[in-house]
C-alpha cells in the first residue's frame, strides 16, 4: 500500500525555500506515529530538509545523482519506480514528498494522509489537486488553533475509489 502524507495550506502550499510554512506539534507527533517503523520515500530535497535522519524510519531518495551520499539506513534510487521497487511489497510506504515526488505518486498511490492548515501562505511547492472523481474523504478530524499552533488544521483521511 503507498499513502502520501503531507501537510498543505488551504491552496495546497507545502513549502517555500525547502522549509516549512508552519510549526504544527500535533502534526509532528502525529506525522511521527503514523510513519515510524516503515519506509519512507522522498526527494532529495526533501532528506536535505531534516537536520539528521528521521529515527525508526528507511529513509529512500530519489535523486538523478548518482553520486550522492547518504548516511546508513538511507538508501538513493533515480525513480518513483526504484524507490517503490527498493520497499518490501507486504508492508505501507509513505511518501513524503516533496511537491514533484508527489505529483509523481498520487496517481498510483492507495490513500493520502493530509493535514490540511486552514490558512493561505505564500509557497514554492505545493501538493497536487486532490481530484474527487478519485479520491473519497473517508475520515476528517478538527484542531483549532491554541497556544501551541497558530492556525486551525484538520486530519484528512482520503481513499482511492
Amino acid at each position: 500500500m503507498i499513502t502520501l502524507i503531507a501537510a498543505a495550506g488551504e491552496n495546497n502550499e507545502l513549502g517555500k525555500d525547502n522549509d516549512l510554512l508552519w510549526h504544527l506539534p500535533d502534526d509532528f507527533k502525529r506525522f511521527k506515529a503514523i510513519t515510524s517503523g516503515h519506509y519512507i520515500i522522498m526527494g532529495r530535497k526533501t532528506f536535505e530538509s531534516f537536520p539528521k535522519p528521521l529515527p525508526n524510519r528507511t529513509h529512500i531518495i530519489i535523486t538523478r545523482n548518482g553520486d550522492y551520499k547518504v548516511p546508513e539506513g538511507c538508501y538513493v534510487v533515480n525513480s518513483m519506480e526504484s524507490a517503490i521497487a527498493a520497499c518490501p511489497d507486504d508492508e505501507t510506504i509513505y511518501v513524503i514528498g516533496g511537491g514533484e515526488i508527489y505529483r509523481q505518486s498520487i496517481d498510483i498511490a492507495d490513500c493520502i494522509e493530509l493535514t490540511r492548515v486552514h490558512h493561505s501562505f505564500d509557497a514554492d511547492a505545493f501538493f497536487p489537486e486532490i481530484d474527487p472523481g478519485k479520491w473519497k474523504l473517508s475520515a476528517s478530524e478538527c484542531h483549532g488553533k491554541d497556544e501551541k499552533h497558530a492556525y486551525d488544521f484538520t486530519f484528512e483521511t482520503y481513499t482511492k475509489l
